[in-house]
């Protein structure tokens, strides 16, 4: 069936009552062409039409001029060859199977041809060299900006609960390899909602507690209570000293960057609801070559931006 079919755009019912129409409209014009294109035998002479008659201008009954109605004639044969060779009246592929389809594959096969051996010849090489190679980072680059800017944005520094990738604060591994596991097989994160384990007054003094792990204001005696339920309930991800574990995707809560706010209602917002990230995976989309130099690119980045950070902001 035609790709328009296939993709559900139209039932196939709607496809012939399209191609039914489309022919009948065709041949509607032939006979309206025809029609228009001769005189009556029984008439000798042009007769005016009516009374029209305009500035001087007058319509006579004469058959349309020879060279306007072969025109005509041209393109309506036009539209039924290449309704015959196409797939334009949506119930057939046509006669020589043309498609969308088969031309995008066919521009991608071509486009492969061209650009594998580029990618397979970095792709021999580890992350961290392809890293330092300006021509593998300006490849790099134009894969960031076709598949990852959407939700790291085009200076990749993240938004609302899609990580900064330029501050060096890695909720998995910031490694050459870990980022380019992480874009391969992709993330799924979760924080679990504690609503219905904690009373509320448990998670604003816990929410106190993890915002004193990174040197913020807050209530001393909330603070107290709220470190009992961390190490209790929280500690199991978040380590008992808040540092995270990248082994788990759990953050760091001790350095101050937040995915999702830093404020005290945003903090108890988490607690209470919970969190899910998901970063999708890439080895299907892009292939592991691409995948390897799109990692570098990261991680290069990533590398320049932590020189110019002081070394109390950046990760251990």
């Amino acid at each position: 069936m035609n790709d328009l079919l296939v993709s559900g755009f139209l039932a196939p019912g709607w496809g012939w009552y399209v191609a039914i129409l489309t022919v009948l409209s065709l041949l509607a014009c032939l006979w309206i062409l025809r029609a228009n294109s001769t005189k009556k035998a029984d008439t000798s002479e042009a007769k005016l039409h009516g009374q029209n008659e305009w500035d001087g201008l007058r319509e006579y009954d004469n058959p349309l001029p020879k060279w306007w109605s072969n025109l005509f004639y041209i393109t309506v044969f036009f539209a039924f060859a290449y309704l015959l060779l196409y797939p334009g009246l949506i119930v057939t592929n046509g006669l020589l199977g043309w498609s969308t389809a088969s031309l995008y594959r066919d521009e991608v096969r071509e486009m492969k041809a061209e650009t594998d051996p580029i990618f397979e010849a970095y792709s021999k090489q580890d992350v961290k060299t392809v890293s330092a190679d300006k021509g593998a980072l300006k490849i790099g680059a134009r894969l960031f900006q076709t598949y990852c800017v959407q939700c790291h944005g085009t200076d990749m520094r993240g938004s609302k609960g899609f990580p900064n990738l330029v501050d060096n604060d890695w909720l998995y591994p910031g490694t050459p390899d870990g980022i380019k596991a992480t874009i391969l097989e992709g993330r799924n994160g979760m924080m679990p909602p504690f609503a219905g384990v904690l009373k509320p007054d448990q998670i604003t003094d816990t929410a106190q507690y993890v915002l004193s792990l990174s040197g913020r204001s807050t209530v001393p005696a909330a603070v107290g209570r709220g470190e009992v339920t961390f190490k209790q309930i929280c500690s199991a991800c978040h380590g008992p000293d808040g540092k995270g574990n990248v082994a788990l995707g759990a953050p760091n809560l001790t350095d101050d960057i937040w995915l999702y706010g830093g404020s005290l209602a945003t903090i108890v917002e988490t607690l209470n609801k919970g969190r899910q990230g998901q970063m999708p995976a890439q080895k299907d989309t892009l292939g592991e070559a691409r995948v390897h130099l799109l990692a570098a690119y990261v991680y290069a980045q990533s590398q320049e931006q932590a020189q110019s950070q002081p070394q109390s902001n950046r990760a251990p």
